[in-house]
């Protein structure tokens, strides 16, 4: 079941959005987990059962790892991945582009520099991304396409063609009122 917001003749299914957003972060992201696991292991495991490092890993500091260290390997790369496809004149990353999607400033366009990086700052720090997303799901924006930081940055993710069996694509949204 999904639900529908807007007039008759502008259709946001938002239910189908995110499903369709979420394949595409899954595409892009796989590539960034791989490589983001080798370095890891490479540095941490790789360092043998009875190591000092080891030890630290899996003692009391495991925690760090996982706040500090795995941003630098996979949240830092994605964020500039993201940020430079979102920039490009497509307007979308690999799994967007497949999945039929394109980032646009909210009164339809292309978002500037600054813009996208502003939504794309959250994909840092797994954590932040995960409750930018809850936010933007659970709470009613202007536009219910928008993560929390796709509202602070004033950007929004739309439908560019008709993916699997999904209703044809919404224009963009009308500008905010003034």
């Amino acid at each position: 079941m999904s639900v529908q917001y807007g007039s008759p003749e502008q259709r946001i299914d938002v239910g189908n959005n995110w499903l369709i957003r979420f394949v595409a972060a899954l595409i892009d992201s796989i590539p960034f987990t791989i490589v983001g696991w080798i370095i890891s292991w490479a540095i941490f495991w790789n360092a043998g059962f009875g190591s000092p490092l080891w030890q630290f890993v899996y003692g009391w500091g495991g925690w760090l790892i996982w706040l500090f260290i795995w941003p630098l390997f996979y949240g830092i790369p994605l964020m500039i991945y993201t940020y430079v496809m979102e920039k490009s004149a497509s307007q979308a990353t690999f799994g967007k582009k497949l999945m039929g999607l394109q980032v646009q400033a909210v009164g339809g366009g292309k978002p500037d520099s600054g813009k996208v990086f502003k939504r794309n700052i959250s994909k840092i720090i797994w954590i932040v991304f995960l409750i930018d997303i809850l936010i933007g799901v659970a709470t009613h924006g202007p536009d219910p396409r928008q993560r929390y930081f796709d509202r602070l940055a004033g950007t929004t993710v739309v439908q560019t063609k008709q993916t699997f069996g999904a209703a044809s694509p919404p224009p963009p949204p009308p500008p905010p009122p003034a």
